[in-house]
């Protein structure tokens, strides 16, 4: 059996997977001393959380809920209906993680796996230019309190500094997630892997459902495993279906309630009239809570109302 296949949390799982842990056989083989000698104490825990890295959404209600952004070493799943914002927020953060960390960012690079054919270069071209104009005017604030960050960027650098994968199939999708380990290795600089969509190309034309199970737990493994090994965030998104719940039909994040347990943080997002609102529906550190957000020329962006505030469920 697989550690993936274990009832613990998913921070746990990737603890264990980082570690080298992957099959309950693995486990048996140490005794109890040695399992111990690897414990962390609360307050370790604590800091470890306080100082982790976090990239931001360009949204302040949005990111307040996250505690300041996407988190690093954590595997993020975002869902949502179409057209709701899932691939311009992947192309802001795949941006966003390239802020220098003089401005309160990363100063890293993306990899995105594109397997729907949705990124767009003119966007990611409009939303970096955007994020430069918002680099150089905040830089300008900090140069009032003489403290100043070399902001050198064109639109051409931020493109550049985004690895794109355009997968077409499944099989390619395992391979290129299987490759990641050396492609991070050998390029350090990546904080961030994006997978738009994780879905689609295991729900075309896939009978054997066992297959599809133990392939998705494999890349969860993999994934998870990157998260830690190498402090990136790893943002999955992922589609919607229908669920029979209580007689009635009801929209549900795509590869069933198993899947859910291969990330670290679930986020939906939806419709409420004609606002989008992000959800947090899962997380180990963060509580249950939800934001408007909206997607402008500029990217992901606070609603036009700013009386509204995020609000605790």
């Amino acid at each position: 059996m697989e550690v993936a296949g274990l009832p613990i949390s998913p921070s746990q799982r990737g603890k264990l997977i980082s570690a080298g842990y992957t099959t309950i056989s693995s486990l048996t083989s140490l005794s109890p001393h040695h399992l111990a000698r690897g414990a962390q104490t609360a307050w370790d825990m604590f800091r470890e959380e306080q100082s982790s890295l976090r990239i931001i959404t360009s949204c302040a209600d949005f990111d307040n809920i996250l505690g300041g952004g996407i988190n690093c070493k954590e595997v993020t799943e975002i869902g949502g209906v179409p057209g709701i914002g899932k691939t311009q927020l992947g192309i802001q953060l795949a941006v966003n993680v390239q802020i220098p960390m003089g401005l309160g960012g990363l100063g890293g690079k993306a990899v995105y796996i594109d397997t729907e054919g949705s990124f767009m270069v003119e966007r990611a071209t409009q939303i970096a230019e955007a994020s430069i104009s918002d680099m150089l005017e905040y830089n300008n604030h900090l140069a009032k309190q003489n403290r100043v960050c070399q902001v050198k960027f064109k639109p051409a650098d931020i493109l550049e500094n985004i690895f794109y994968f355009r997968v077409c199939s499944y099989t390619e999708q395992m391979a290129l997630i299987n490759h990641l380990e050396k492609f991070i290795s050998d390029h350090k600089d990546v904080k961030i892997v994006i997978v738009d969509s994780v879905t689609f190309h295991f729900r075309q034309d896939f009978e054997d459902l066992a297959l599809r199970t133990r392939l998705l737990n494999g890349m969860a493994l993999k994934l998870m495993n990157l998260a830690k090994t190498f402090n990136v965030a790893v943002v999955i998104f992922n589609q919607v279906t229908t669920k029979l719940t209580e007689g009635s039909f009801q929209l549900a994040l795509a590869l069933g309630d198993s899947w859910s347990h291969s990330c670290t943080n679930r986020i939906i997002l939806y419709w409420n009239e004609d606002e989008r609102n992000a959800y947090i529906d899962k997380s180990p550190s963060l509580r249950s809570a939800s934001a408007p957000f909206s997607v402008t020329g500029k990217g992901i962006r606070n609603t036009a109302t700013t009386s509204k505030r995020a609000k605790l469920m």
